[in-house]
Parts: structure tokens; sequence; C-alpha cells
């Protein structure tokens, strides 16, 4: 009775598995179905992949090769193909697991074992790259590729040992000229690259550093330590925009990291105080520009690039605001932080025709044109301040009245008045005095004439006379000394009385 009902119970489970194993079969064959896993249809995705790729449309040839994948994941060609797309997107990394997988699946394969090896020394890896190559020179001895790879394998790890001696040594120049070699051979190297970055760094190199450091970004997942370090060599060359992109990368990363976000903040403090500063002289608001880049400086006092702009742009807008002495001060000691800096160079020679200091104009600009000889705007000024040097050596109306190249018409009519009061030729009882007074008072009224008229204070301030007569047409008086007004009233002698006329 107890066999029956043992029997009876095996019975029942055999059948349960049983119809499991059906249940199975059906999944299977559903899954494959909605998979798309047929061979008819890998085949598709494969013959499609090949045809992109030769096309050069790899993202679309890539998504083909994924279904391939996905259909039938024992292929071990599927793997190879996909890897061969990735390596043609320049994605090596992306690479290496497929080219992994392809060989594990079929260990003989020694095609995927060459590529793996490539990448591999590539990045560096020579232990692992000298595996590979060795087992494609095992299956076939004469393979030459692999018998060459192998040689700069073994090349490569000398050229390693050797740069890190020098640098263990302090030989900054000799480690960056071994690493030269390290990254021809393994340009996919992160730390190959890290270490000539520093090296560079401490010879002084910024810009050099950079251009190692920012593969490492991609080189490395999560390489936080590059972005930060990226953004710190921008903040010193006084890049701030680049700055505080290179430190919000490194957030997007990890936005708990204190060491960036600390960085951060300080980039994004004074990266708003320029873009401010810079927007108000846009807006020719100068006074409030310069209180701005006081605050540059009072935010980022350790780094010279900075305080050496906020003064630069400080001499700029007292030049725009016609504060000649105050500019002429904040200009020189521009040029002191930064000699070569045309700009500065450029304002302060501006400053100096505001004070009518021509000569010391004319050499700033030469100076400036040393250092950038294709500026448009340093040759213009150059010819200008030259313009206005010979102009002063004849008649210069600003010294004439003794007022500002800034003053207005008010304080040029002012210094007129008063000026003709005193050089008026009825205050003079000899003949010498009298002729003496006739010709500073023309002078006088010549001068209030250019400077109280709009466009003729235009054409003497680019360092043209307007009342020139080589500069007329036709000619005109003797001597330089032309007479602004339709009658000359000392030309007809004798007793005469001049009314003044203050428009």
């Amino acid at each position: 009775m107890v066999l029956t009902m043992e029997s009876k119970r095996r019975k029942g489970l055999s059948g349960v598995l049983s119809s499991l194993s059906l249940l199975c079969v059906v999944l299977d064959l559903q899954l494959d179905g909605v998979l798309g896993a047929t061979h008819v249809e890998i085949e598709h995705h494969l013959e499609m992949g090949r045809k992109l790729l030769a096309a050069g449309q790899l993202a679309e040839a890539l998504s083909h090769y994924h279904s391939a994948v996905e259909g039938d994941s024992k292929n071990y060609l599927t793997y190879y193909k996909r890897a061969a797309v990735f390596l043609a997107m320049g994605k090596s990394k992306s690479a290496l697991p497929d080219l992994t997988r392809a060989i594990l699946l079929k260990p003989d394969f020694l095609a995927a074992r060459l590529q793996r090896g490539n990448i591999l020394l590539k990045q560096g890896n020579t232990q692992e790259a000298r595996e590979d190559f060795q087992a494609v020179l095992e299956g076939s001895p004469d393979q030459v590729e692999a018998r060459d790879q192998l040689l700069r394998t073994e090349e490569l790890e000398v050229l390693q040992e050797e740069a890190h001696v020098a640098h263990q040594q302090g030989d900054y120049h000799a480690t960056v000229s071994v690493l030269d070699r390290v990254i021809e051979i393994s340009p996919w190297d992160p730390d190959s690259r890290e270490l000539r970055a520093e090296c560079y760094i401490r010879l002084g190199d910024a810009r050099k550093a950079i251009q190692d450091l920012t593969p490492t970004t991609r080189l490395r997942n999560d390489n936080r330590a590059a972005f930060l370090k990226l953004s710190r060599l921008h903040y010193e060359l006084g890049e701030h925009q680049e700055a505080l992109s290179h430190v919000r990368e490194c957030l997007k990363l990890d936005q708990d990291d204190k060491n960036c976000f600390s960085h951060y903040k300080q980039v994004k403090k004074l990266s708003k105080q320029l873009d401010s500063a810079e927007e108000l002289i846009s807006e020719q608001r100068y006074q409030e520009a310069m209180e701005k880049y006081e605050s540059v400086m009072k935010t980022e006092p350790n780094v010279p690039f900075y305080t050496s702009k906020a003064k630069e742009r400080i001499c700029f807008c007292l030049v725009k605001n016609q504060r000649a002495q105050e500019a002429v001060d904040a200009c020189s000691e521009a040029h002191q932080r930064d000699p070569r800096n045309v700009n500065v160079l450029r304002d302060r020679a501006e400053a100096y025709i505001l004070n009518q200091d021509y000569e010391k104009a004319v050499e700033d600009y030469q100076e400036a044109r040393e250092f950038d000889e294709d500026n448009q705007e340093i040759r213009e000024g150059l010819e200008r301040a030259q313009k206005l040097l010979k102009l002063s050596r004849k008649r210069d109306y600003y010294k004439i009245l003794g007022v500002n190249r800034s003053a207005n018409k008010q304080e040029i009519i002012k210094a007129y008045r008063k000026l003709a009061q005193q050089w008026h030729p009825d205050n003079f009882q000899s003949e010498s005095e009298k002729k003496e007074a006739e010709k500073k008072f023309i002078d006088i009224a010549s001068a209030k004439e250019v400077l109280t008229d709009p466009e003729m204070r235009q054409k003497f301030d680019a360092g043209e006379d307007p009342l020139d007569p080589e500069s007329q047409q036709g000619g005109g008086g003797g001597g330089g000394q032309g007479w602004p007004f339709e009658f000359n009233p000392f030309g007809s002698g004798g007793n005469f009385h001049f009314k003044f006329h203050y428009n």
C-alpha cells in the first residue's frame, strides 16, 4: 500500500516536471519571437550593421549590432563587430569588454586578441598587452604586427621606469622628454598624461598642463581631481569662464565634493564681479565699474592676473571719465605690473593727450606699436598723437585759453571772456604792445571759435587745425594765423571799438 502511494506520488511529480519542461520550451520560443532572435533576423542586423559601418553611419550601425548581441549573446562575432564600431567611434573603453567577451567565447580568436592587445598597449597596461601579443604569436608565430607590438610593449615598460626615476629625482625636463615617447606609444594612458601635466606645472607651463589634463577627464571615470585641477589652472591664467565650466563638471559628478564646491563659490563670485564690471563699462557707467574692479581685487588678492586686470580697466575708466592726471597715475601703475600690455599703453597715451603732454603720448603709442604692429587702433592713435604734437608746436587752442581738453563749452567761453578782456588792444598804449595784444587777441578769438564749434573741435581733437590756411583749399593768410571772422577789426587802423559777442 505504501509502495503504491509512493508510486503515485512519483508519477504525479513526473507529470508536473514534464509540464514545466514543456512550458519552458514554449516560453523560450515566445521569447525568441519577442526578442527577434531568429537566425534570419540576427543575420539581417549584422548585414545592416556592416553596410552602415562602411557608409560611416556609426550610430545607426551600433544600434543594429546591439540588436544582434541581444538576439544571440553567445555569438563571438557579434561582440567583435560591435567592438569594431566602438573603436571607429573612438570609444575604446566600450570596445574592450566586447573583445574580452569574444575571446571568452572563442579563446583561439586571434584577431580579437590582437585588437585587445593594441587597446591595452595604448592604455599603458603593458602586462596584459604582453599576454595578448604572446597568445597571438603562440597561435600564429609569423604574425608581424603582434611581434612589433610586443617589442613596443617592452620599450614602453623601460620608458615608464625611466620617467618615474627622473621624476623622483626632480628632473622635470628629463621626465617630460621621456614621457613624450611614452604618450606617443600609449596616448590613452591617463597616468602618463597626469605625470607630464604635473611636470609642466612645476616648470611654469600651465597651458601644456591643461592640454595633458583635458583628455584625462574622459580617460578616467569620475575624474573629479582632473576637473578641479583644470579649473584652478584656468583660474590662475585669468580664464574665469573656463574655470567655472570645469568646476561645474566636477560638481556634476558629485555635488557634495567639498573641494570642488569651495572652489566653485570663489570662482562664481569673482566671475560675477568681472562680468558685472564689464557690463557697467559697456553702459558707460565708468565710476561704478571702477568700484566693481576694486571689489575684484579684494575678492582675489593672491592671483596677480586679476589685480593687473583690475588696474588696467580702472586706468581705462579714468580716461573715459577724462580725469587726466588720475588716469596717468593709474595707467603708470598698471604699466609697471604689465609693461607689454598694449591696452595700458594706449590708455596712458590718451591720458597724456588729455593732459596735453603729446610727446609722451607719442612715445606710448610707439611702444605699443612695437608690441602689436598690426593693431589698427594703435596705428591710428599714433598718427593722431603725432598730429597733435605737431599742432601743439604751432598753435594749441586749449593752451591758448588755458583749459583742459575735457573742458565744456561754458568753461571755454568763460576762459575766453577773461583773456579777451585782458588782451583787448584798447588796454595797451604803445604801438608794439598793441601789436602783441592784437596777435594774442586773434589767437584767443580763434581758439574760442574752434572749441565752441563741435565740428571744428572734433577736427582739432583728431589732429587737424580747421583754421590752418595750409589745410584750406585755395590757401589763406600768411604765417598760419588765420582770422576766423569775416573781417579783422585791427586791419583798418586808427580808432576803433570792438564789441564782444558771447555766444
